[in-house]
C-alpha cells in the first residue's frame, strides 16, 4: 500500500498536523456546545440533523444508535396521492415555508421497547422530542437508563405534533433513552447541555433508587419524580437499594453527590429502613447516631447554599385485624421530624402520608401498590412476589405524586412553579 507522499496525495508536516489536530478539538468543542440534533425515520436527514434510520445500530465510532434488543420500526408519510404525485405528509403541520420542521413531521421510528444511546460527556442535557403521525394516534413513554420515567406519557391524535422537554444527569459518558407504548413515535431529538440547570438531588435506599430496568415492575418512588417536574428541574437519583443514613456516607456516595451539588440545589434525604436493621455497618440508633448522620446531609449541603429537605422514611405494608396499619419504625420517624424542628429543614413526612394512602387502600387494594405479583403476571418474576417494603410502578407512582403534593404544602420555591 503506497503512502500519501508516494501515491502523489499533499502531505503535513508536524507543525500542520497539529494545527488539524487543535481544529478537530474546535469543532468536537463547538458540537458539544450546540448539541445534538437526530431525525428519526426512512430517508435523508432535515439539514442541520444526524439521521437515525430503523436500522441505526449503536457503534463506539459513531457514539450513537439503537442498542441490541428490542425492534425499530420506520415511517416516511410522504405518500403518493391518488393520481401518483408525492404529497408530504407533514406539510400541513409546520409552518408554511419550515422545510426543516416538514421534514422532521414527515418521517418517524417506531421503537418497540428500544434503547437509543448518545456518547455525552458527563453532566446535565436538556432533551426535546418531537413526536407525532399525520396518519394515527400515538402514545409514547420515554425513560432514561432503562427505567426513569422522564415525562408522563406523551400521546397525540392523528395529524398532531408535540414537543416535550425534559432534562436529565449524564452519568459514564453516556445517555440511554428507551422508547416504550402502546403506539410509540420518536420523530427528532435535540440534546443540549444545560449545566445551570437546577437539579435536585436524592439520597436514600430501595425505597427511592431508580431500580433496573430488568426488576420491571420494581421500582422507587424517585424514579417516577422526573416525570412531574418540568424541564427547568433535573432530578438527580443517588439512592441506592440498601442503605442507611451511615453506609451511605460511609460508602463515599454523600461525597460523590457534593461533586456535582451546587448553590440553590435541593437534596432530598429519606433513610430508616435500613438504619433499623442489625447489622454493624447500616444500624444506627433512632436518639443518637441516627440524628447524628442525617445532620451530617443537611451540614453538607448549607454548606454550598444548597438546600436540604428531610423525609420521614415510607411506610411498610403490615396491618391489624381491624384494617389500621401498623408502624414498623418505631422511634425513626420522630427522629426525623425533630431533627427538621431543630435544625429549621422543611419536612417532607412521607410516612403520614403514606399511612394515610395505605389505610385508604385497604389491606387488599394497596397490594397493587407494592411488589405483591401473581405467578407469570411479569415475566422478571414468573413464581410471583409477596413484598409489604417495596413498590411497583403504580405504587412508585403514587408516593412520587405524594412528594409533589408536599413541595405544594410547603410552598417550596422555585420547585413548585416548576411543577408540570
Amino acid at each position: 500500500m503506497k503512502n500519501a507522499e508516494a501515491a502523489g496525495l499533499p502531505t503535513l508536516d508536524s507543525g500542520q498536523a497539529q494545527q488539524v489536530g487543535k481544529q478537530a478539538d474546535r469543532d468536537q468543542e463547538l458540537s458539544l456546545a450546540e448539541g445534538w440534533r437526530f431525525d428519526f425515520g426512512p430517508g435523508d436527514a432535515a439539514e442541520g440533523y444526524r439521521s437515525v434510520t430503523p436500522d441505526c445500530r449503536y457503534n463506539a465510532d459513531k457514539g450513537y444508535g439503537f442498542e441490541a434488543g428490542g425492534s425499530v420500526y420506520g415511517r416516511d408519510r410522504r405518500l403518493q396521492d391518488d393520481w401518483g404525485m408525492t404529497a408530504e405528509a407533514g406539510s400541513m403541520a409546520a409552518p408554511e415555508g419550515d422545510a426543516v420542521g416538514t421534514r422532521l413531521r414527515a418521517s418517524f421510528c417506531i421503537p418497540l421497547g428500544a434503547v437509543f444511546r448518545v456518547d455525552l460527556p458527563d453532566g446535565t442535557y436538556m432533551v426535546t422530542l418531537l413526536a407525532g403521525d399525520e396518519l394515527a394516534d400515538t402514545h409514547t413513554v420515554v425513560k432514561a437508563g432503562g427505567s426513569k420515567r422522564m415525562l408522563p406519557p406523551v400521546r397525540t391524535v392523528a395529524g398532531q405534533f408535540v414537543e416535550h422537554r425534559f432534562s436529565v444527569p449524564v452519568y459514564g459518558g453516556m445517555l440511554r433513552l428507551a422508547f416504550l407504548g402502546k403506539a410509540p413515535r420518536v420523530n427528532a431529538l435535540e440534546i443540549v447541555p444545560a449545566p445551570q440547570t437546577l437539579t435536585l438531588f436524592l439520597a436514600g435506599d430501595s425505597t427511592v433508587t431508580d431500580q433496573p430496568a430488568s426488576g420491571y415492575p420494581y421500582a422507587g418512588w424517585g424514579q417516577m419524580l422526573p416525570a412531574l417536574f418540568k424541564h427547568d428541574v433535573c432530578v438527580d437519583n443517588h439512592a441506592v437499594s440498601g442503605r442507611s443514613s451511615r453506609s451511605f456516607i460511609e460508602e463515599g456516595r454523600l461525597d460523590a453527590l457534593l461533586t456535582r451539588l451546587k448553590a440553590g440545589d435541593f437534596l432530598l434525604i429519606q433513610f430508616g429502613h435500613n438504619d433499623e436493621k442489625a447489622d454493624p455497618q447500616r444500624s444506627t440508633d433512632a436518639h443518637t447516631t441516627y440524628k447524628e448522620y442525617l445532620r451530617r446531609y443537611i451540614d453538607a449541603a448549607r454548606a454550598v447554599q444548597a438546600h436540604p429537605i428531610l423525609i420521614t422514611p415510607v411506610q411498610r405494608r403490615y396491618f391489624d385485624e381491624e384494617g389500621r396499619l401498623l408502624d414498623t419504625h418505631g422511634e425513626y420517624i420522630p427522629a426525623v421530624r425533630e431533627l427538621a424542628g431543630e435544625c429549621g429543614v422543611p419536612l417532607i413526612d412521607l410516612a403520614e402520608k403514606t399511612r394515610a394512602l395505605l389505610e385508604q387502600a385497604g389491606p387488599e387494594g394497596s397490594k397493587e401498590l407494592f411488589m405483591w405479583t401473581l405467578p407469570g403476571e411479569y415475566l422478571n418474576f414468573p413464581a410471583g412476589t409477596e413484598d409489604n417494603t417495596h413498590f411497583q410502578e403504580t405504587g412508585a407512582a403514587r408516593i412520587a405524586v405524594l412528594v409533589a403534593e408536599a413541595v405544594r404544602e410547603l410552598r417550596l420555591q422555585p420547585l413548585l412553579m416548576y411543577l408540570r
